[in-house]
């Protein structure tokens, strides 16, 4: 037996993404955030393979649907067509959400003399099993190839959150600045804020909770809602009597406004985030950069079948109000599950608002903590982890 003493780079120095477009956004939103900072911040070349180019071009101005190849931000962009022809395999690669490499791909990498460091980039979860699963090996069951599973999280034994260098000090900035706040609004063609208004966003998927929050607006404080375009949109365009329903429309009832914003790119809908008093999102993209915001939100969770998403709901619920009060707490939980069809949302409406105060506090908090744990920084840190188990290979 012998041992390898080729010397493994401790940082890659290229790195393939795959992304399957699943739910329109959120797998491509979190691969793009990913693969620019990668780029961006420490100078890796990233190509990203993209079966559905017409959902990232909403994310990129940059992007061209049509082309097959093309920089964007520095990332160069592929079209991963089914029929995928010969590419020589970057030292990182990443499958985002257990998509299935292509085979060829896969011949390929372990064909290579200094085999990849091959990660599926999990799901985001809270529940406790994650720690154990973070890291863990798969050996392929034919070739010599070890695939690992890297799961984000909330705490310490995860693999963290995508948080780039300078998000909280733009965020900070943004929000002592009421001139760039100003110029924010009017560049969406919203109104400045009235006296005493709760302003809102709302991003969320098809939810039957829907009618019912926005019948609660309508009668407590006054209340405007930022509606980017999406897929609940028709529901709340029916609420107001309208049949089509477009970017720039504006509705009213009661105490209730509502303008129909566009479908914005990534750093303008962080903005949107940082600028309103409480933001509605959905799956994991826009649940991390709501948490990033320091704001209160409501997390839409993508339903699964038998009820599995609430079990992953109530675990973050958990971790993010171990430091509230319990009548915090229990608000903040209850708005969740109402707007996740587990009870009535105008009442848990009612209770969470009165609580505001200490969510503000709180989310402001848990944002800080969050930011030691660094996504991009731990994939990296574990590439030269794989990388000094590979050279002890015999």
């Amino acid at each position: 037996m012998t041992t390898m003493t080729t010397i493994i780079n401790t940082s890659p120095q290229t790195c393939d993404i795959f992304c399957a477009v699943v739910d329109n956004y959120g797998d491509i939103g979190v691969s793009w955030r990913l693969a620019r900072q990668l780029v961006n911040e420490h100078g890796i070349h990233v190509r990203l393979w993209v079966d559905d180019l017409h959902s990232f071009a909403k994310l990129c101005d940059e992007a061209d649907e049509v082309l097959d190849e093309q920089s964007c931000c520095g990332v160069e962009v592929r079209r991963w067509h089914k029929e995928f022809s010969e590419v020589a395999p970057a030292e990182l690669v990443i499958e985002a959400f257990a998509c299935k490499l292509p085979e060829t791909y896969i011949q390929a990498m372990a064909a290579q003399e200094h085999k990849p460091a091959w990660i599926n980039l999990e799901y985001l979860s809270a529940e406790d099993w994650v720690e154990g699963a973070h890291k863990l090996p798969s050996p392929h069951p034919r070739l010599p190839l070890v695939k690992y599973f890297f799961f984000p999280g909330f705490t310490e034994k995860t693999g963290g959150l995508l948080l780039e260098r300078d998000i909280l000090v733009r965020r900070d900035a943004f929000q002592a600045d009421l001139a760039a706040q100003r110029l924010f609004w009017h560049n969406l063609g919203v109104l400045e804020r009235a006296e005493g208004e709760l302003r809102v966003s709302l991003f969320s998927y098809e939810n039957e909770s829907v009618l019912n929050l926005l019948q609660a607006w309508t009668r407590g404080e006054p209340v405007l809602c930022c509606l980017p375009e999406g897929r609940v949109l028709p529901q709340v365009a029916n609420f107001f009597g309208q049949d089509v329903a477009k970017a720039g429309d504006v509705w009213q009832r009661g105490n209730l406004r509502v303008y129909v914003l566009p479908f914005v790119e990534q750093e303008r809908y962080d903005e949107l985030l940082w600028a309103c008093d409480i933001n509605f999102v959905r799956g994991e993209d826009s649940c991390v950069r709501a948490q990033w915001a320091g704001k209160p939100f409501v997390w839409h969770i993508y339903p699964q079948h038998d009820g599995v998403h609430l079990k992953k709901l109530r675990a973050l619920s958990g971790l993010y109000g171990k430091s509230l009060s319990d009548q915090a707490h229990r608000a903040n939980e209850e708005i969740w599950l109402a707007w996740n069809g587990e009870g009535d949302i105008a009442s848990a409406w009612q209770a969470y608002t009165l609580e505001r105060v200490e969510l503000g506090l709180h989310a402001r908090a848990w944002a800080d903590k969050l930011a030691d744990n660094n996504l991009a920084l731990n994939l990296l840190d574990f590439f030269s982890q794989v990388g000094r188990m590979r050279a002890f290979e015999i």
